[in-house]
């Protein structure tokens, strides 16, 4: 099972949770601060790279290839409506594609993505669930990994798994207290 922790400086320490994350063997980290500026982001990236070296945790940035870049990490993580991923593919060694629909995994797996965070699954904050059958459609619809976002729990993780993603993806999910 693919574990792969997004980050929230909101929630609470990153560079903590992520180091717990790196401990923990946790398989990817996507540094989703997308409101702060460069400088700073390219701060957090560095710090969280540089506690993942040595590991076989890989470090994403979200949609930032100038930051990716410039810092060395493994890759992006694209949001559904960023920056086309066709493009960004050559530049990176990783890529990964936030997608909503069937349609959007396809279009992501066939720009070159290495795998798809699908969601959200289960309930969360302003969004609606996708559900089950959505995320078996997904992991039928395409050959490359299928994580599912959104509301997913070491409790109900098995579900998911059930469905046929490859892994589990989250924030809270990784960023209990430390």
């Amino acid at each position: 099972m693919i574990r792969y922790y997004v980050t929230d400086r909101r929630q609470g320490d990153i560079i903590a949770f992520a180091k717990r994350a790196i401990d923990d063997g946790v398989d990817m980290i996507q540094v989703r601060e997308k409101d702060l500026p460069a400088k700073q982001l390219l701060e957090i990236v560095s710090r969280i790279r540089d506690l993942a070296s040595g590991s076989n945790t890989k470090v994403l940035v979200n949609d930032r290839v100038d930051i990716a870049v410039t810092t060395g990490v493994s890759g992006v993580h694209l949001p559904s409506n960023g920056l086309p991923a066709e493009r960004v593919r050559p530049l990176v060694r990783v890529l990964g594609v936030s997608t909503h629909s069937v349609e959007e995994a396809i279009r992501a797996e066939k720009a070159g993505a290495d795998f798809v965070v699908f969601g959200p699954i289960f309930q969360t904050p302003g969004k609606t669930p996708a559900g089950f059958d959505t995320l078996r459609d997904v992991v039928a619809g395409v050959t490359l990994p299928v994580l599912a976002i959104g509301g997913v729990t070491m409790a109900n993780a098995a579900q998911v798994l059930d469905c046929g993603a490859a892994g589990i993806a989250g924030i809270r999910l990784f960023q209990i207290s430390v």
